[in-house]
């Protein structure tokens, strides 16, 4: 019985973070699906199946990171319109951020692509998560 306690205290406490891991995947997933349909199947150039994908992927962590992970519940259109407006612009910085650790760590430095593209996206992970948590959807929960 205290085991069964213990674990859902575990889960209560980092509740954020498991969903946002969740919801983490199935954004990633979401955008290279919508990514190889639209490249590989419909045949849309790269760079503007790229930005497609990601406007898809964005909008879909969005709602996911609204309604289940920072609960955010209130669907008034002014409010609506600002977390939206924060959220993409969150996103985009650190997708440029990201794009900049890769050009200068890979292009212009020559490092290992793959490991600098997982440190990269370990730091926007993390990076995504606080500004939703503390910029987006306001304080709710712990870290």
């Amino acid at each position: 019985m205290k085991d069964k306690i213990s674990l859902n205290n575990m889960i209560s406490k980092y509740k954020f973070i498991i969903l946002y891991g969740i919801f983490g995947v199935l954004t990633t997933v979401i955008n290279i699906a919508a990514y190889g349909v639209l490249y590989e199947i419909l045949n849309i150039s790269n760079i503007v199946s790229t930005i497609i994908s990601w406007i898809i992927a964005v909008v879909f962590a969005f709602v996911t990171n609204k309604i289940w992970v920072f609960e955010s519940k209130c669907f008034d259109n002014k409010l609506l319109l600002s977390e939206l407006k924060k959220f993409f612009g969150c996103r985009i910085a650190t997708g440029i951020l990201d794009l900049g650790i890769m050009f200068i760590g890979v292009d212009v430095l020559g490092g290992p692509a793959l490991i600098l593209k997982t440190i990269s996206n370990l730091l926007v992970i993390v990076l995504n998560y606080v500004m939703s948590k503390f910029i987006v959807f306001g304080e709710k929960g712990k870290i």
